[in-house]
Parts: structure tokens; sequence; C-alpha cells
């Protein structure tokens, strides 16, 4: 199947990823090699989860996806499960996808499989976030790492000033709105800048969203955002 046509059947899935986020998704497992594992970190109803998963049948390679389900309004506990692994089945994607429930933060430090490409759409506070990344210690140099709400979300854009801006492990490359794609790769200054570069859309979001949360719907579309959810 090819991308337009998994795109079709996963844009019906409830979830955050927009079309092009989905085809650098897709892009970044299709140059993995045969027996590859892509590990993703946050999964929901399992809409990036169908895509990555079609993309590495395609190339013979194995997603796991983690998620602890956590109980409450935002996350759906239980019954997020339930769809998740209702749509992996109706995908045909059992045999592709390994679900792994528990919290990235105590799953990793006992972690000893290899990763290949690393997608991170977990918690998006500051402390889970920089934890999520030291999943790249699995990873072989170059290795690509993608992050969702990279420049939309407070914690995660300040864990990635923090440890791509200041660090020296991750290089920054592009970026499909708030997906960003980084490599295990030191950084340059060129690369740097161009870190710096997305600061202001980040600025932004965080305006967007306070005109949101301030129920300033009508303000929010004078400045360019439409519909009732936040910039992703």
């Amino acid at each position: 199947m090819d991308f337009e046509g998994v795109w079709a059947s996963a844009a019906d899935i409830p979830g955050w990823l927009t079309e092009g986020q989905a085809r650098m998704l897709w892009d970044a497992v299709s140059g993995l090699a045969p027996g590859a594992t892509v590990v993703e970190i946050g999964s929901h109803q399992g809409r990036s989860t169908v895509i990555l998963g079609h993309a590495a049948r395609a190339v013979g390679a194995r997603v796991v996806a983690i998620d602890a389900f956590v109980d409450g309004r935002l996350f759906g506990g239980r019954s997020t499960r339930d769809r998740f692994e209702e749509n992996i089945a109706v995908a045909g994607l059992a045999d592709v996808v390994e679900l792994v429930v528990g919290y990235s933060t105590k799953l990793r430090p006992t972690w000893s499989r290899p990763v290949d490409l690393l997608y991170v759409d977990g918690k998006h506070d500051y402390w889970t976030y920089v934890d999520d990344l030291r999943w790249s210690a699995h990873l072989p140099p170059g290795g690509e790492i993608l992050v969702h709400d990279c420049y939309s979300s407070i914690g995660v854009t300040a864990g990635t000033v923090h440890k791509v801006l200041l660090g020296s492990r991750f290089t920054y490359v592009d970026r499909s709105r708030s997906l960003a794609r980084f490599v295990l790769r030191r950084p340059g200054f060129a690369d740097r800048l161009r870190v710096v570069a997305q600061l202001p859309w980040f600025g932004w979001n965080v305006f967007v969203k306070v005109l949101l949360r301030l129920r300033l719907r009508r303000v929010a579309g004078w400045v360019g955002h439409h519909g009732p959810y936040d910039p992703f």
C-alpha cells in the first residue's frame, strides 16, 4: 500500500498528526534496512502507529509502540488502549506492531534492544521529554529522532533548547509544523542557528494557546489560527 492509501485510512483515527507529518514519518521508516526496529513513545489511538507500521512492513522492519495509557480525560486509559489495539488489528498490523504498555521513563533503564528510528510523542513536560531523548543511546551513529510537538509545547521546546541547541549529541534537520527531525550527530554552528530560527514560530504557538485558553478564538483567527485545537 502506498502512502496516500495508508493516510486515507489513518486519517480517520483520532489524533493530532497532520498529513505532512505522517509523510515525514513514512519517509523516515522507508529508508530503514530489513530487520530494523522503530520505537514509538506515545501511541494514543494509533494514528501515527498505523503510518509507521505500514511503512515498516514495506521494508521488513518492526514497530515497538510504547504507551502507559494513563487514565483521565486527556489520555483515556483502558478505553484508549482498546481503541489502539482495534485500530492496529483493522489495519492488519498485529504482526508488525508490538505494544509495550508502560511508562517510557521506567522502561528505558532496562531496555537492551537496538533501535534504528526513534519517534517521541510522549508526555510533554521537560523532564519526561529529556528522559525520552536518552532512548537515543540505542540508536546507531547518524540515527534519526523525530519529535512531535517540538515547537508547540513549552516543556518539549525547553528540552530541545537545552539538549539540541546547547547540547552536543543532536543535530536539527527539518520539521513539518511541530514535528521536528534530528540526527544523532554533533551539531555545528550553522545547525544551532537553524534551531534558533524556529523559535519565533514557537512563540507564535504559545501566543495562540493563550488566546484559546482565554476563549478568544476570533482573535486567534485574526493572527492566522483557525479551529478549537492547539497548533500542532
